[in-house]
């Protein structure tokens, strides 16, 4: 169970992508004994979930889960918790729209016993500026509302250990849109072994993005009157302390 590793993606709408990263990111299921690639359909009303279902018949290791949509951040809280209850010592998140590269994973694969939270640093992005200042308004909003200051909090790239995640996960409500944030603020908090390593990050390789600018900056207001509770929650139930 320590080396079995869960790749987990929310999708959504992703015909034009999906099928080309399932090919590029199910080889990794071989890096660990019963690994598996875990995707959720988030309510998608494209062929997204048919051409899955197509490329489940020869991959044993790719896992779809369907549910209604919800959104981005509780579809991924899902998926850390499926991989979770299925028995995964090692989680890793990232996007369905192909703007990440599995070949910078493995620097990630290879230090996950000095590391318990590694998080990509989009470094130099390709998704244009108005994504850029979103990020950085996140990154103030963590430090204004929870005390933490992140290099890159909600990047679609991380691998987190199983004890990590585990701990982390009742802090994340299920309904909540910025799950990847909290967990980047909560690893700071909790001083546990953690970097962040700069990815490369593609535009949008196919369709259409559904979350415009003005969507992200209306879910992040939303979420803003949440915080105050997250951060007493944060300290109440996290421990507190230095880097192990």
């Amino acid at each position: 169970m320590e080396d079995c590793l869960y790749i987990v993606m929310p999708v959504y709408n992703e015909e034009a992508n999906i099928k080309k990263t399932i090919e590029s990111w199910y080889p990794l299921t071989d890096l660990g004994k019963d690994s598996k690639l875990l995707l959720i359909d988030d309510g998608s009303k494209d062929k997204s979930v048919s051409i899955i279902e197509k490329m489940q018949e020869t991959r044993p290791n790719l896992i779809l889960i369907k549910k209604a949509n919800s959104g981005h951040g509780p579809t991924v809280r899902l998926a850390y918790k499926e991989a979770l209850d299925r028995g995964a010592g090692y989680v890793f998140q990232t996007d369905s729209d192909g703007q990440t590269l599995p070949e910078e994973f493995y620097l990630m694969w290879e230090a996950r016993e000095a590391y318990r939270v590694q998080i990509g640093w989009r470094k130099s992005r390709e998704d244009g500026f108005n994504r850029k200042l979103v990020s950085w308004v996140l990154r103030l909003v963590l430090l204004v509302f929870l005390g933490q200051k992140t290099k890159d909090p909600n990047t679609p790239f991380r691998l987190m250990s199983r004890d990590a995640l585990a701990l982390y996960l009742p802090l994340l409500p299920e309904d909540y849109n910025l799950p990847n944030a909290l967990i980047a603020a909560y690893t700071n908090y909790t001083g546990l072994s953690h970097r962040y390593i700069p990815i490369t990050f593609r535009p949008r390789q196919g369709g259409k993005n559904s979350i415009n600018f003005k969507h992200i900056f209306s879910i992040g207001w939303g979420q803003l009157k949440t915080l105050p509770k997250m951060n007493k929650a944060m300290r109440a139930k996290l421990p507190r302390g230095g880097r192990d």
